[in-house]
């Protein structure tokens, strides 16, 4: 979320909305001058109840895009299909490989040589949206879980923005589960890693 706030990017306005009162993220939008909400999930009795409150103050904010960051629930349905096209995410795998959590341990696990993370937009299947941007990044011999997490963190501060910079310049084309990136520059749309050159 910082990195979004922090990116310059195209906007008139941005407010963060939490469903923890507690999360460190409003604090930090509080401190850049941003505009925060909460409605915290554990005032309601199920899903519906809480998806319902959280698009009421959504729609209050008029957005033309809602980018999830570090939102850890499940969205309905119904939540999903209201914003379908306009709800971005970003996930610390490169999607299909590793959906749902604990995505660093498991690549661990597995062996695998890379991993990485993905921008991609929010469909009623949990992690399966079409991809917008990817990041690779190397698995070392000596990473552990936080060694790992923290290289791909660093990947996902460079693609969200991009990803959300696209969105705003009406450049993302989404034709069933492909998205075309119209008007980029080659290398912006090409999968990084650690040895890119700025």
């Amino acid at each position: 979320m910082r990195a979004l706030l922090e990116a310059r990017l195209p906007i008139d306005r941005a407010v963060v909305i939490s469903s923890n009162p507690d999360a460190e993220g409003l604090k930090i939008a509080e401190s850049l001058g941003v505009r925060v909400s909460c409605i915290d999930h554990r005032d309601f009795q199920n899903r519906e109840a809480f998806d319902a409150m959280l698009a009421a103050e959504i729609d209050r904010h008029q957005p033309d895009l809602i980018a999830l960051a570090g939102f850890m629930r499940i969205l309905t349905n119904g939540f999903v299909l209201r914003y379908q096209g306009r709800l971005l995410n970003i996930h610390p795998s490169l999607l299909p490989a590793y959906p749902g959590l604990d995505t660093h341990r498991r690549a661990l696990q597995d062996g695998v040589k890379i991993h990485g993370c993905t921008v991609h937009f929010v469909t009623a299947a949990v992690d399966h949206g079409p991809i917008v941007i990817q990041a690779a990044v190397p698995i070392m011999p000596d990473d552990t879980h936080q060694i790992l997490a923290d290289r791909v963190l660093r990947a996902e501060h460079r693609i969200y923005p991009q990803a959300v910079r696209w969105f705003l310049q009406d450049q993302l084309r989404v034709s069933g589960q492909m998205v075309a990136v119209s008007r980029a520059v080659v290398h912006d749309s090409v999968i990084y890693s650690p040895g890119l050159q700025d």
